[in-house]
C-alpha cells in the first residue's frame, strides 16, 4: 500500500470520529506487515480525560486482534498543517512500533509530512528504562 491510499484510509476513518466537543476530527490507519490497515478515529467524551485519540484507537484494536508488526501509520485532520499526535500517542506509538518505522501526518489541504517513531519522540521512556532491582 503507497502513501497516498494509506492517507485515504486515515481520511475515511475520520468519517467516524465522535467529536461533539472539540468538533476536531481526526482519522488513523495503521498498516501492519502484514498490509492489515487498522483504522481508528477519536472518540470524546463529556469527561475530557477519557478521550481517546485516533492513532491510540487503531494501535489498540491491532494489539487487540493480536498483530504487533507495524510498517507505517497515517494521521490526518482538518488543521492549517499536516497533524501531529499528540504526547500520548507519541508515547503509545513509540512503545509499539519500530524505531524507524514512518509516521505520515497530514490535512485536507493535501499538505504531507513525514517522519519516523524516533522523530516523533527521541527520548522515549521504554521498557528499558525499567530497570528491575533485586534485593
Amino acid at each position: 500500500m503507497d502513501i497516498e491510499q494509506l492517507i485515504q484510509e486515515a481520511k475515511r476513518s475520520r468519517g467516524n470520529a465522535y467529536a461533539p466537543y472539540s468538533k476536531f476530527l481526526v482519522g488513523a490507519a495503521l498498516l501492519a506487515k502484514d498490509g492489515t490497515v487498522y483504522l481508528g478515529c477519536n472518540i470524546e467524551n463529556a469527561a475530557y480525560s477519557v478521550t481517546v485519540c485516533a492513532e491510540r484507537v487503531a494501535i489498540f484494536k491491532a494489539l487487540s486482534e493480536g498483530v504487533s508488526e507495524f510498517a507505517a501509520l497515517a494521521v490526518t485532520a482538518d488543521a492549517d498543517r499536516p497533524v501531529s499526535p499528540c504526547g500520548a500517542c507519541r508515547q503509545v506509538i513509540a512503545e509499539h512500533c519500530p524505531k524507524n518505522m514512518k509516521i505520515i501526518m497530514s490535512n485536507s489541504k493535501g499538505n504531507i509530512q513525514e517522519c519516523t517513531v524516533m522523530d516523533l519522540l527521541p527520548f522515549a521512556f521504554s521498557r528499558e528504562d525499567l530497570n528491575e532491582q533485586h534485593d
